[in-house]
Order: C-alpha cells, then structure tokens, then sequence
C-alpha cells in the first residue's frame, strides 16, 4: 500500500474539522437560528434559515455582521497553508506584522462594484464552515488577477467525507437579491449545471476540477497530495466523489421594520421569519423540481436581510472599499 493510499484509506471526518478555520459560536452573536433541517418531500435538500440577531436596545447591527465578516476574510480568501505559513513566522518574532500582512491583502482582493455579490460568497463560506463543519478545500479568491473582477465557476468548493470514505464535494452558489423568489430562482439555475452536467471538458465544473487537482489546499502536505487524487482523471479514486451543493440566499425583508420608531423585539423577529419560511421553502422546492435537482443532496441557506444594498454597502465599507 502506497503512503498517498493508505492516508486516503483513513481520510476522516476529524481530518477534515482539523482545517476549520474561526469559532462557531461566534456566529450567533450576529446571525440567530431559525430554523435547522427543513426538509421537502421527495427531495434531498435540508434548508436552514438565519436572521440578523436585535441588540438589547431592540435595534440590528447591520455593521457589526459586515466587520464580523471582514475580520474572517484572510480565513476565506488566502490558502489554509500560506496562513499558517504567516502564524508560525509571527511566533518565531513575536510579532503579528505577517497576519496584518495577510489581511490586508486578503481585503483587497474584493471588487468596490456596489453590486458585488462576494458577500454572499463570504457568508457562505462562514455558514458552511463554521455551522456545517464543511471545510473550504480550493481558495478562489486567490486566483483573482484583477480585483475589479469576479472569479468563474462555483462560489465555493467544500468537502465532506462518509464513514466509508465517499468524499462529498459541495459546489457553493451564493445570491442576494432584493426578491426571495429571484434569489432561489437565480440560485438554484446556477448551482444546477454543477451537480448534473455529465463530467467532460465541456461541463461548468470541468475548470473547477482542474484547480482542485493543482490547487487545492488542505493545511497538510500529506492530505492535500492524497485529497488530489480524487481529482487526477488517471485515478479510479475519481469514482469516489459524490458531488452535492451548498447554497445561500440573502434577501429583503420588512420584519425588521420597526413601527412608529419602536424597538425590535427578538422573538417578534423570529416569528415573523418561521412564518415566512413557509413561503421560503415552498419556492426552494418548486425551483428544484424545476431544475431536477430533487434527487441531490443541498444544503440550502435563507438569510433574510434588512436590506441587500445595505448588506453590500456596509460590507465594502467594512473592507474599506467604500466610504
């Protein structure tokens, strides 16, 4: 037994969740959880559905989710190994200038467009890695060559493995659009190519797949040759991949509208959003059946928003993009 053989012979859970990057706890002081593990019959989808979380003053801090997700975007945007590269030289000097470094350059990496939509892709990434224990396995962002520009193919590539060695791949596709129904709609159309397209040079994936055999990044020489493997076209560990989907939907909604200058209250909050995902599932299921997708496996984020141009806004802002 080869050494790349026998470490993909053991590839496990734990040494996925061993590449995780943040504190998941962290994620309830601004996003609250609604609903975990809606399911639709007849499908293979589990939707979850967060809000933005209201202060004791019964207001939502809008900003502080967008400086939340600015402190993670070296986690996002830079490889897992080159970060570690960075904390390990900051303890050899006792200093933090490599880390400062590396946000810094990680931050501007993201477009100024005001309609950019990377901040769905970074809420995404926090979701899937902090509540789903998914770990990023390929950073795309990385890849950019022009700031100003967004990248092609998934909004995210994220892995997962079975107790007998399946590996899940999860093709992420992020919208946030003022409308819930354009959302899902556009959402799903996007993610759909990923997961049925039959594997060829010709399908949307195919580039994707290429990266990950070249550069995917796992924090660990070892399990980033033997994770490859799955993706070198010459392997038969190619037969071991199960692609599913992991997608995130951002949107308006009026609950957070206070009346006559009242305070929010949390609870009124939540209430308002469990009776509205509903409606929310009701469309996530039309639209899979739609695109076919009702036999794959998807984990599907809502995150209703206050508002989506303010969502943008203050996350360029919070990069430092925008004034």
């Amino acid at each position: 037994m080869t050494e790349v053989t026998r470490i993909l012979s053991s590839l496990t859970i734990e040494d996925l969740e061993g590449i995780l990057a943040g504190d998941p706890e962290e994620l309830g002081v601004h996003l609250e959880l609604i609903e975990r593990d809606a399911t639709i019959d007849g499908h293979k989808v589990r939707i979850h559905c967060h809000c933005l979380t209201v202060d004791g003053n019964g207001r939502v801090r809008s900003k502080r989710l967008a400086e939340f997700m600015r402190n993670a975007v070296a986690d996002y945007a830079v490889p897992k190994s080159q970060l570690q590269e960075a904390r390990e030289r900051d303890l050899r000097n006792r200093s933090s200038s490599a880390i400062a470094e590396i946000h810094r350059d990680a931050c501007g990496l993201f477009t100024d467009l005001e309609n950019t939509g990377e901040g769905g892709e970074m809420l995404l990434f926090l979701l899937a890695e902090r509540f789903l224990r998914l770990p990023q396995v390929l950073c795309k962002m990385d890849l950019k060559t022009d700031s100003r520009m967004h990248y092609h193919g998934a909004d995210g590539v994220y892995a997962g493995v079975t107790e007998d060695g399946l590996l899940k791949l999860y093709w992420g596709e992020s919208k946030v659009y003022a409308d819930a129904a354009s959302a899902i709609r556009e959402c799903l159309a996007s993610l759909a190519p990923f997961l049925l397209d039959e594997d060829s040079e010709h399908s949307d994936r195919h580039r994707d797949l290429l990266l990950l055999s070249d550069k995917a990044d796992l924090n660990d020489p070892r399990l980033t040759t033997a994770f490859k493997q799955f993706f070198n076209r010459r392997s038969p560990l190619t037969n071991r991949v199960k692609y599913c989907g992991v997608a995130l939907v951002g949107f308006d909604a009026d609950f957070y509208s206070s009346r006559n200058g009242e305070a929010l209250i949390a609870e009124t909050v939540a209430t308002a959003a469990r009776t509205e995902l509903a409606r929310w599932v009701t469309a996530v299921g039309n639209r899979l059946t739609i695109e076919k997708l009702e036999q794959m496996e998807i984990e599907f984020f809502c995150v209703p928003l206050p508002s989506v141009d303010a969502f943008r806004a203050d996350f360029l802002e919070a990069l430092g993009l925008k004034k």
